[in-house]
């Protein structure tokens, strides 16, 4: 394990925060535009490419200015939806004993994830997982998901003072748009069937190792590392 670069996802990967971020992205549309805005598909999407549709969708220009008014708005209700503690929220079976495991064996571990980089931030600190992230490629880097695999590595290389090749980077997520951003820098991915899709449709988008949940974390660890792809 040790040397290896690993990069989380976050919603539906290591946490669920029980719809405190959609209500968060309505409750700001209609602080804003006074509507609840477009139907939203969040599972792996980026929060920039979310809110610039969100901004046509209300006859609005993406701008600078008005994409950071609504990422502020934004920011703002998911901090109080988070604190009021209404949305069930939680962390996912096992991820803690995860993340010990990677960082105990010495792995160099990051956030690859579609938010914005103050939204992931309030999320894992929510949730207690923050000391384990020194770095990541967030939402507002780029609203292509499949341009913030190359920002996480140079930020990995930064952060822990070498570089990774793709053999020893994994991207773990829960939706197919993670497994295409991983493919997309040639790291290993594995997925987790703790968002909306299962464990079949996670396999049939290709990716390497796919797991129901990561309540067995031994049995992560060995498949991961000692075995071969799981297709």
């Amino acid at each position: 394990m040790k040397e290896r670069l690993v990069l989380f996802d976050i919603d539906g990967t290591l946490v669920d925060t029980g719809g405190a971020g959609m209500a968060a992205l309505r409750q700001a549309a209609q602080e804003l535009f006074g509507g609840d805005g477009p139907k939203l598909d969040l599972a792996g999407s980026t929060d920039s490419g979310i809110v610039m549709g969100i901004l046509k969708h209300f006859g609005e220009e993406s701008t600078p200015g008005r994409v950071e008014e609504f990422y502020a708005t934004y920011l703002s209700f998911l901090a109080e939806n988070l604190a009021e503690g209404n949305f069930g929220g939680r962390v996912l079976p096992g991820v803690e004993g995860l993340l010990e495991s990677f960082a105990e064996g010495g792995a160099t571990l990051g956030l690859l994830t579609g938010n914005v980089a103050l939204g992931a931030e309030l999320k894992v600190r929510h949730y207690g997982l923050g000391d384990y992230f020194g770095f990541g490629a967030y939402g507002d880097d780029h609203h292509d998901r499949n341009k913030l695999g190359p920002i996480a590595l140079a930020r990995a290389e930064e952060s822990a003072g070498r570089s990774f090749v793709a053999a020893e980077s994994l991207v773990i997520g829960d939706t197919p748009k993670d497994i295409a951003c991983g493919q997309a820098i040639g790291a290993v991915t594995v997925c987790v069937a703790t968002g909306v899709f299962s464990a079949s449709e996670l396999r049939n988008n290709g990716a390497d190792h796919v797991f129901e949940d990561f309540s067995d974390v031994g049995a992560v660890i060995s498949g991961v590392f000692c075995e071969g792809p799981q297709h």
